[in-house]
């Protein structure tokens, strides 16, 4: 799928280099097609790599996708260069009168904050309210999954003993849900996160199901009855060397805290558990068989061929 963006995006050149078909607005515009209209949250600190690792993902099925890229109102990121933000987002609050066929809202490093301590918890509802009517299909990871499970459903997360860190094999549990069509019975995927539901709670609530999941990892993929939601609690996007660098970073974060313990290793991600032989990428195929199915079942099959028509049928 030709995802369109702005030309001068930095991650059109990173992805041509990948031979990831990226159509700039300019050439879409000799295009007379209903392109698919795609907005992404990006709450994530390294804005840039998430967005390449997004891009990579969507681009992967045979329609045009048209990509807004989308920030919190008053909410001032640390990185990329505001230049970056200011070129190449727009705030919620420029297209809360619009309508979006899917909606995808990434994680965020605050596993460890409270909610309602977390300075943009106001607007993350708002958008979610905002979502119901206005979007076809959402799709939820890691840090938002857990915070829109709470929004929606009141399903409070509880923090494990230790972070959750690595590649970890997911069983299927609903092999005929169109969401997992083509999984394999297990896969891999990778974890990053200090949070976890209790399986037991999701059983409270009949509009939600879930998909697959693990002992050690817990609910992994889950989705209300309509596939108006979709929650992913891992980090299918992930490049290679992602959870390298997050491991690198919260060793030198302990190395400079005496009262914080050294990180875990991630498990099963470096060969034969060795840092210095490198990680390995062993969830590609299923992060990718994951989006399309979101996009062609949850999104493209669902969505009206008219925008304005979105939330009608609701």
């Amino acid at each position: 799928m030709p995802i369109k963006v702005i030309d001068q995006l930095p991650a059109v050149e990173a992805l041509s280099a990948e031979n990831v078909f990226v159509m700039t607005e300019s050439r879409a515009q000799s295009q007379d097609i209903r392109p698919l209209k795609i907005a992404i949250l990006n709450l994530m600190p390294n804005k840039i790599a998430t967005e390449v690792q997004l891009l990579r993902l969507l681009a992967n099925s045979p329609l045009q996708v048209d990509v807004d890229l989308l920030r919190i109102d008053d909410h001032v990121s640390k990185n990329p260069p505001p230049s970056h933000l200011n070129c190449f987002y727009r705030y919620f609050s420029e297209v809360q009168q619009q309508k979006y066929d899917g909606l995808i809202i990434t994680g965020a490093p605050l596993g460890l904050v409270d909610y309602e301590d977390v300075t943009y918890w106001a607007q993350f509802g708002d958008i979610l309210r905002w979502a119901d009517s206005n979007v076809t299909s959402t799709l939820f990871l890691c840090w938002a999954a857990h915070a829109a499970l709470y929004q929606h459903y009141g399903l409070q997360r509880e923090i494990r003993g230790e972070k959750l860190s690595g590649v970890y094999w997911q069983q299927v549990s609903q092999p005929l849900c169109p969401l997992v069509r083509g999984f394999d019975d297990e896969f891999l995927v990778p974890h990053s996160r200090y949070a976890q539901v209790p399986e037991q709670k999701y059983q409270q609530h009949e509009d939600l199901h879930i998909l697959a999941e693990a002992d050690v990892t817990g609910a992994y993929l889950l989705q209300n009855s309509s596939g108006s939601r979709v929650f992913v609690t891992g980090h299918p996007e992930y490049d290679l060397t992602t959870l390298d660098e997050e491991y690198q970073r919260d060793l030198a974060a302990a190395a400079t805290a005496t009262a914080t313990a050294a990180p875990k290793l991630p498990e099963n991600y470096y060969r034969h558990n060795d840092p210095t032989q490198g990680p390995q990428k062993l969830w590609q195929s299923h992060a990718f068989l994951l989006f399309s199915n979101w996009l062609n079942y949850y999104v493209y099959q669902a969505t009206p061929f008219e925008l304005s028509q979105i939330g009608h049928s609701a």
